[in-house]
């Protein structure tokens, strides 16, 4: 008994283990057959728009926005309630909020829409404009950028989340060729009904040679099984039906050339549309790199104007202070020489002081006064003042050899 209840636990967990890879499986099954069925919507459309205009009547277009709609709300996030009731929300409450980005978007004419009303109405009013607005590619990449938005609206596990979802942008570049005709109050935009996804165009089973041959005996039993007699006379038909096979094994061919002549110019027109992308970025690149260079050329000169004027107001600030201690010198060499001419050395001193403030503050000038200013100049000075030999302007008006004659 012991042995049963292990092994009933045993097996309970390898359920549980097996419950969470079903679902793994599951949802990556679902995620690749939603991006495949996506990608060959898109190549029909186009090889429909080729032969007539793409309108809301025609089955290639509802099947892609259909599988749109699909891959918009895969997994998509309900909205929580004050009470803690979680209601249904549309992917048009994902595009209005990361969709603000896009410049000149649609966003605010869908809703202010009158003829509609439901959030899922709003969804699909959305991606006919953009399409005619040939903008489509454009909101889905801003959309999927908006990593932290995306991450608030959708579940683990969703395709915007996943690596599909960079292959979905792309797919949708090659709608920028295709001219779309809308009328925005059709039924299309009706919101009350889900979207279906129509299989059948994308389904192909190919048979070996043996299951073709089986199959032909299949369709001679039951042609002889209908008709009692069997006769002869009944071989006509399978040559009639290798005409037929035969014509359409040449229409398979022409439509297989028409799909690659097609997809040739697609891929052509995204080899293009990503080449100017790659100049635009290779220019914008240039641009930035230039500003770089000016801005550090600018910086450069700054600084080495700012080396400069440091310099200079040191300079400044050492002449300040060697004239500050002359000036000091000459007030103490004054008042110990001569105490009587103290106003007299006063009045040298302030006069020195103005010549000091209204000189130019330059090394060469404060040289010059420093050597007009000093203390053996001044001693000199006071020396030729009290010799007896200096003559006096009274006695040089009254010598003899300046009168007139």
């Amino acid at each position: 008994m012991a042995s049963r209840g292990l092994g009933g636990l045993g097996g309970g967990r390898g359920g549980s283990g097996g419950k969470k890879s079903l679902s793994a499986r599951n949802a990556a099954v679902e995620r690749r057959n939603l991006i495949t069925v996506c990608r060959f919507s898109v190549k029909t459309l186009i090889d429909r728009s080729c032969f007539e205009t793409i309108d809301d009547s025609s089955p290639e277009f509802n099947n892609f926005a259909a599988v749109l709609e699909q891959i918009l709300s895969h997994r998509l996030k309900g909205q929580v309630t004050w009470f803690g009731y979680e209601s249904p929300r549309s992917f048009w409450d994902y595009i209005r909020v990361a969709c603000r980005k896009v410049s000149q978007n649609c966003i605010c004419s869908i809703e202010n829409m009158e003829n509609v009303s439901s959030s899922r109405a709003k969804g699909r009013a959305w991606i006919r404009v953009a399409l005619m607005e040939k903008h489509l590619s454009e909101y889905i990449s801003t959309a999927l950028r908006d990593f932290k938005t995306t991450r608030r609206f959708y579940e683990d596990g969703a395709i915007v989340l996943g690596e599909e979802a960079n292959m979905l942008a792309g797919m949708l570049l090659g709608l920028n060729a295709i001219d779309f005709s809308f009328c925005l109050k059709g039924e299309g935009l009706d919101g009350t009904f889900p979207a279906v996804i129509d299989y059948t165009p994308y389904l192909k089973f190919e048979q070996s040679s043996d299951s073709i041959s089986s199959d032909e005996e299949e369709l001679r039993t039951f042609g002889s099984s209908d008709s009692e007699s069997s006769t002869p006379e009944n071989v006509g038909p399978p040559l009639i039906m290798d005409e037929n096979s035969w014509f359409n094994k040449c229409k398979r061919v022409r439509q297989k050339y028409q799909l690659t002549l097609e997809q040739k110019g697609y891929l052509e027109e995204l080899l293009r549309l990503r080449e100017n992308q790659l100049s635009e970025s290779v220019s914008q690149n240039k641009i930035l790199l230039q500003r770089i260079e000016d801005s550090d050329l600018a910086h450069k000169l700054e600084k080495e104007q700012l080396e400069y004027i440091i310099v200079e107001l040191q300079d400044q600030l050492k002449s300040y202070q060697s004239l500050d201690q002359l000036s000091a010198e000459v007030s103490l060499s004054q008042t110990s020489l001569d105490p009587s001419h103290s106003q007299e050395g006063d009045g040298k001193q302030d006069t020195l002081n103005l010549v000091t403030e209204g000189k130019e503050d330059t090394p060469s000038l404060l040289g010059l006064c420093g050597s007009l200013t000093s203390v053996a100049s001044y001693k000199s000075l006071t020396s030729l003042k009290s010799n007896d030999y200096l003559a006096s302007p009274t006695a040089e008006m009254t010598s003899p050899g300046l009168t007139p004659s």
